[in-house]
């Protein structure tokens, strides 16, 4: 029985406790609106208010149906606070509901998705590089009532985390993991800023890197460097070339110097290929043997 007892505590204990918000006698839910409200200290106040706001409604009907009907469109949400306290479990919307007059604070919440564009930020690179970089934040507002009761302006809010964490990721990057890692630094960014946005009820969508602007003098000396490196490669595939070529003409040599008719083929195909070119040309091949042996000829001995 004691064995049976305590598996049971360990399992217990394994269980994680639902994940949500407390605050002020309400429960915000991170998977939907759902609120669990505690209306129990609201005081006779509030009863009263209540009370005349719903003579008076009674007494001006038709005309206090301008004051009590409010209408939402169809991408917003309404948050009501009743005597500043959160009243509805869930967000109204979208269409009709009714409010009191006198007690009730409505708050309305767009969920469309913003676009925020976060403008040029001087930043210094992790290689000592000062650039300018400028991004755009596509967000939107996944929970009404988080948004309007945790942060006192969602919108702001994201404004200014996007910009800090700009700075403090980039910051963590060379220039050049900069320029071409921009896909995976936008990835980085966007999961630590919905990380850090989720308790407002704010979904970030996506980050993207708009410009990376380099000094004048970097982007001088970097097209100096490209250029210095591009007549290096040049410089180099030249020189294998003739390397190739005089090797190519080395073997070449050797089988010629095998074969005496054939240095006489090759003496053709160069006068062939002399006259398809130049027809005014003429060429007149000699032996170089007979040559040979008539400078040889005309030598005279030496007297003695």
């Amino acid at each position: 029985m004691a064995t049976e007892t305590r598996g049971l505590v360990e399992e217990d204990t394994k269980k994680e406790p639902p994940t949500s918000v407390q605050q002020q006698g309400y429960t915000l839910s991170e998977q939907d609106d759902n609120i669990a409200v505690d209306e129990s200290g609201l005081g006779v106040t509030y009863y009263v208010l209540a009370s005349i706001s719903f003579i008076f409604i009674v007494l001006f009907f038709p005309l206090s149906l301008l004051y009590t009907i409010k209408i939402v469109s169809e991408y917003e949400r309404a948050v009501i606070l009743r005597l500043g306290r959160l009243s509805s479990k869930r967000a109204k919307g979208p269409g009709l509901f009714f409010v009191i007059p006198c007690t009730d604070t409505v708050n309305k919440v767009d969920l469309r998705t913003i676009t925020l564009d976060i403008p040029p930020q001087e930043i210094l690179t992790k290689d000592s590089v000062t650039v300018r970089v400028d991004a755009v934040v596509f967000y939107r507002i996944y929970n009404p009532t988080m948004a309007t009761i945790n942060v006192e302006n969602a919108n702001s809010a994201t404004y200014y985390v996007s910009q800090t964490t700009l700075r403090n990721v980039l910051g963590t990057k060379k220039l050049s993991e900069l320029l071409s890692e921009r896909e995976d630094i936008s990835d980085e960014m966007q999961k630590i800023l919905d990380e850090a946005t989720d308790p407002w009820g704010v979904k970030v969508e996506r980050v993207e890197i708009k410009d990376v602007s380099l000094p004048q003098q970097l982007q001088r000396a970097m097209a100096a460097e490209a250029e210095a490196a591009r007549e290096a490669r040049a410089k180099v595939i030249a020189a294998e070339g003739e390397q190739n070529a005089s090797r190519v003409l080395r073997d070449a040599a050797d089988i010629l110097d095998e074969s005496p008719a054939s240095l006489q083929l090759r003496y053709l195909q160069t006068l062939n290929t002399i006259a398809g070119q130049n027809n005014h040309t003429y060429v007149f091949p000699l032996p170089m043997d007979l040559l040979f042996k008539l400078f040889s000829g005309q030598q005279k001995p030496a007297p003695v």
